[in-house]
């Protein structure tokens, strides 16, 4: 990468500097100077100067460029837990079918794992017009280096325009790896995906700025374009029995794959509430629940209501609850029937990972709180006097 200052076009007018976030250019003798050391070659300058066109950047040539050509079809990177495929995959899958079809192309499925012939068969249903199945007893339990070994080398062969997958832990973790091996361009924490009809491009849409506005993000000169999604903001495939594909299975015999890492012993955090992600209704608390004691009534709704426990970001942090309850932009995309915010102010992000509930139940003491702006139903009161009569009041209700 280099900039280069035409002398002969520069009048010295520091349109440019002002520009520059980062101080780089300074005007010496009517002229514009760039420091290297400082210059992140954004490109602001170019814009700047455009009416002169005195800037410009130039880029060497790079052994990652491809011709975009050559690549097609939208593939999906199919999670399995134990077995079992987890739900954000099939809404990845039905995305991709979307996708596909746009483009008059073709849909991907890879799936890692062992065992699982029967849970790769079946994809074929949601949507999948060929599925690839790495098959081996060292792919059973997820490992990133191993994980990212696998899929890079499965794009390599396939060659998509599109990669997909889902922005789960699993999906953070090891997605940016493949992005790196294979050039491609990485988009995380989509909450849209689009296709720009004219140039054939992926445009996945993101939260940026701390959920303040939202960023479309394309990949033009570079394959694949990678792309991890939310889960619980889109629908998932549909089953349909009358389809068929292709399953095509790779088997990965032990010690193939070099990983410098080794699974002693997986420890399951035991809950008796459901998984925020998968649940119809979440009851989650905030910080006007005051402290970690006080989060008792949070579970005392949620177990009359078979409901999971989330909480904001500001309660996590507290060390009230674990992470893993955490909803909002940092945390979970949560899509449930019913959601209620228990001394939830109901910040941005927070709403971020919350708003699309069906029906949002929102009980602060302070009437000006952010949460009921999306609520449906707001109680303003003390959460620690509403809570232990919303409890009572169900028990009741529901003959518990």
């Amino acid at each position: 990468m280099g900039i280069n200052v035409d002398l002969e076009k520069c009048i010295g007018c520091s349109l440019c500097v002002r520009a520059c976030a980062t101080d780089a250019i300074s005007i010496t003798d009517k002229k514009a100077v760039i420091d290297l050391d400082k210059c992140n070659f954004c490109g602001a300058c170019v814009e700047a100067c455009n009416k002169y066109q005195a800037i410009t950047i130039t880029k060497e040539a790079d052994s990652a460029a491809v011709n975009v050509d050559e690549w097609k079809g939208v593939a999906v990177f199919i999670e399995q837990r134990e077995g079992e495929i987890a739900p954000v995959s099939f809404e990845v899958l039905g995305e991709g079918r979307k996708l596909a079809d746009l483009l008059g192309e073709k849909v991907l499925a890879f799936v890692v794992g062992h065992e699982l012939q029967a849970k790769a068969n079946e994809l074929v249903k949601y949507g999948a017009d060929r599925v690839v199945y790495y098959d081996g007893p060292e792919l059973k339990a997820f490992r990133d280096e191993t994980y990212a070994t696998v899929i890079s080398e499965a794009i390599a062969r396939e060659k998509p325009s599109i990669v997909l997958a889902g922005a789960t832990a699993i999906g953070r973790s090891f997605i940016p790896k493949v992005a790196a091996r294979v050039y491609g361009g990485l988009t995380a924490d989509c909450t849209k995906l689009e296709i720009d009809s004219e140039k054939q491009l992926l445009l996945g849409t993101r939260p940026a700025f701390g959920g303040n506005l939202m960023a479309t993000i394309v990949c033009p000169h570079h394959r694949p374009q990678i792309a991890t999604v939310r889960h619980k903001v889109m629908k998932p495939a549909e089953y349909d029995e009358h389809r068929h594909g292709e399953v095509v299975v790779h088997k990965i015999e032990p010690g193939t794959i070099v990983d410098p890492t080794s699974i002693i012993e997986i420890v399951k955090e035991v809950e008796s509430t459901m998984n925020i992600a998968e649940a119809d209704i979440i009851v989650t608390g905030g910080r006007g629940i005051g402290n970690q004691d006080n989060f008792k009534y949070v579970y005392e709704l949620a177990e009359v209501l078979g409901a999971a426990v989330g909480a904001s970001r500001a309660a996590v942090d507290a060390g009230w609850i674990p992470y893993s309850h955490q909803v909002g932009q940092t945390g979970k995309t949560v899509c449930p029937k019913l959601y209620v915010a228990c001394g939830v102010s109901g910040a941005v992000q927070h709403q971020a990972g919350m708003q699309s509930s069906d029906y949002i139940i929102g009980i602060n003491r302070d009437p000006d709180a952010d949460i009921f702006q999306v609520a449906n139903l707001g109680v303003v009161g003390d959460v620690l006097e509403v809570l232990p009569a919303l409890t009572q009041a169900f028990k009741q209700a529901l003959g518990k």
